[in-house]
């Protein structure tokens, strides 16, 4: 077989197949970003089948996205040495079997394994999806398919939840991942025939050390939001798990200052515009994916809908996201406020919608009034993130970009998916026990603890506090990291220009 480098034979007018290799590319894509949030409406389902804790549900949605994220950097790396068609079909396989022991699994910590598996593949399918979209479309066409392929990770995070019900109606929870079967087979029959293997000519040896102490110190961290309401904040297991945590993040940073390769250069983050996109694209995922976390166990626990009819009612977030992303009106409006506007303006819509929501939910106004929260989230994700996108590309030196660059943003994004999931889940279990009289490790064990009709409604309303008080701290975090990462684009942006126009100034004097 003849591997191609960067400069191919269809470098200039595309290959032939193209329209079609991203077809596949972005079906394979999709089921990998559903499967971040198609979980979130089975919490219910997995607390009764499996007698799953909180605390269990949580590493369950987290393994998934925690893998992703530390290996997503160490992935590109792997795809752009030793080809992107064989890491493209090794993850299919991985993200396949993955798939099939998650649907047959019995027991929680399976079902966590299981996860994790499908999270190595997920890792290998998001980057040389972007880098096989770059090699196959000549450059004038590069924008739109990779507009087209951001649209359907948009599509994918969003959608989750509607799919998950509409899975959960018919069958069993264990479909939600033995439904990925069919497309991984089609997708390695696809990939195999149409999408040609491809190098990059001076690709640096995979960092597999740094992806360790990453993953570990990602690990480390949520495993101590997790555990400490369950066994309480200076217990050991929470303080070893921390202590681990600052080692680990700290023999990662050595690392990555001594190795000529390292995974992530640290010095990306003395730019500012960097900082400000990667802090605003870590918390914007950190409230979208808490808010649907949350959201999801919301309409089921406290308006008692069922996972289909809480999976629809998830929708208009996601419609809104797709409209606007579609038509334009996102791009128009972001051009129009710039990317510091457009940060600020989205992350304050997304805050305010999180915040309509825990409030109008709570406070027994019913899902009519939480529809306009659920737009406003909508069209905040739909605003800010692409213009954070631009500018994590914007500060990547050039010859960096690219796959580099979706490297980075899959990281954080990933991370701040399950940071949001730690975090606003252990606020929600604090002020669940500390509400209650019992000592339950879920929901459904309190209410069938409960002796009496009013002790049912006590312990329900308990959760539904704990709900508003969660998504409240996640639209505090969302608005707090907004304007702070706004903030550090408009002085970069500032910076830039007075850059600019200072030799031109040296000029005129002379």
């Amino acid at each position: 077989m003849t591997t191609m480098t960067e400069q191919t034979p269809h470098s200039t007018q595309g290959h032939p197949r193209r329209w079609l290799i991203l077809g596949v590319i972005c079906l394979s894509q999709l089921v990998v970003i559903l499967d971040n949030t198609i979980l979130n409406v089975a919490v219910p389902t997995l607390t009764r089948d499996l007698g799953a804790s909180a605390a269990d549900v949580q590493w369950i949605i987290n393994s998934y996205a925690l893998v992703q994220s530390g290996l997503l950097l160490t992935a590109g790396g792997a795809a752009d040495r030793y080809g992107r068609k064989k890491m493209l079909l090794t993850g299919l396989v991985l993200f396949g079997l993955g798939s099939l022991a998650a649907g047959i699994a019995q027991t929680t910590g399976q079902l966590i394994a299981a996860r994790a598996g499908m999270g190595v593949g997920a890792a290998l399918l998001l980057t040389t999806t972007l880098a096989v979209a770059l090699q196959v479309f000549p450059e004038p066409e590069r924008v739109r398919a990779i507009g087209i392929w951001a649209a359907v990770n948009a599509l994918g995070f969003a959608a989750g939840p509607l799919v998950g019900g509409v899975v959960l109606a018919h069958f069993w929870w264990g479909a939600l991942f033995l439904v990925n079967l069919p497309v991984v087979v089609l997708g390695l029959v696809a990939a195999g025939i149409l999408v040609p293997e491809s190098t990059a000519p001076r690709s640096a040896r995979p960092d597999l050390p740094g992806a360790l102490l990453s993953t570990i110190g990602m690990a480390s961290v949520v495993y101590v939001v997790i555990a400490g309401p369950e066994h309480g904040w200076t217990s050991g297991p929470v303080l070893a798990g921390a202590a681990l945590a600052a080692a680990s993040a700290t023999a990662f940073v050595r690392w990555e200052h001594r190795t000529p390769h390292p995974m992530l250069d640290l010095g990306f983050f003395r730019d500012r515009t960097f900082t400000g996109a990667i802090t605003g694209a870590l918390l914007i995922t950190f409230g979208s994916g808490g808010a649907l976390y949350l959201l999801t166990q919301q309409l089921q626990f406290v308006l008692g809908y069922e996972p289909l009819e809480a999976g629809l009612r998830t929708a208009p977030f996601a419609l809104t996201v797709v409209l606007l992303n579609f038509t334009g009106v996102a791009a128009r409006a972001s051009r129009a406020l710039g990317i510091p506007g457009s940060v600020a303006l989205g992350m304050g819509l997304l805050a305010a919608g999180l915040a309509a929501v825990a409030v109008l939910g709570a406070r027994g106004f019913g899902y009519g009034a939480m529809l306009g929260g659920l737009v406003l989230m909508g069209m905040g994700c739909a605003l800010a993130n692409p213009a954070m996108a631009v500018a994590v590309l914007n500060a990547i030196p050039r010859e960096k970009a690219g796959i580099g660059a979706a490297g980075i943003e899959g990281t954080v994004t990933e991370f701040g998916n399950g940071l949001g999931v730690a975090v606003l889940g252990a606020v929600l279990n604090s002020r669940f026990a500390a509400l209650i009289p019992v000592s339950a490790a879920s929901l459904p064990a309190a209410l069938g603890a409960a002796g009496s009709e009013d002790e049912r409604q006590r312990i329900t309303d308990a959760f539904a506090s704990g709900v508003e008080t969660s998504q409240l701290a996640g639209a505090a975090a969302v608005l707090l990291g907004g304007l702070f990462a706004a903030a550090l684009l408009r002085r970069a942006e500032k910076q830039a220009l007075s850059a600019a126009s200072r030799p031109s100034a040296v000029a005129a004097s002379a």
